[in-house]
């Protein structure tokens, strides 16, 4: 059995921020919501997911500012890549061989460069801000892609789900 974890941050001043990809994303799957803050998510993980094996069972969605809106990304034993929720789930589960579903929030330049933001107060308050009503839709757009991508991995099929949608990024 998989779990499937979108991370992001509870309360209304969180809604709609980039920060909470995951937890949108997985709202708009019917995945059922855990309330814990984004940089402690590991506390609520490691209450679900007992061992490394079980871990190897595990799909965190979440955002990633290395890609662009509208991309994602399926990785597997891979570094928390400065995400501060993913660093808390590899520590509270003391190993990082999890599948992650990174999912990408920058925007773009017309020619399809990455416009990440620069700086720590910056990067804050990007990730903190929130989605514009046509980013949303393209968010919600995602979500059929990524529920395809989940089908294949529960399958058994990760390498077709990398395969298929890795190729887009």
């Amino acid at each position: 059995m998989y779990t499937i974890i979108g991370l992001g941050n509870p309360g209304n001043e969180y809604i709609e921020t980039r920060h909470n990809t995951g937890r949108i994303i997985a709202e708009g799957l019917g995945y059922k919501i855990l309330d814990e803050f984004m940089n402690n998510s590991g506390r609520a993980v490691v209450k679900l997911v007992k061992s490394k094996k079980a871990a190897q069972k595990l799909i965190i969605i979440h955002d990633d500012l290395d890609l662009a809106l509208g991309k994602f990304k399926i990785s597997y034993n891979k570094s928390a890549g400065g995400h501060r929720g993913v660093a808390s789930i590899v520590r509270a589960l003391k190993t990082q061989e999890f599948i992650r579903i990174r999912v990408g929030i920058s925007p773009t330049t017309p020619a399809g460069k990455l416009r990440k933001p620069k700086g720590e107060d910056a990067v804050l308050k990007f990730i903190l801000g929130k989605f514009k009503p046509n980013e949303m839709l393209i968010l919600k757009k995602m979500t059929k892609k990524i529920s395809e991508a989940i089908s294949l991995i529960i399958a058994g099929d990760i390498g077709i789900a990398q395969n298929k949608f890795n190729t887009d990024v």
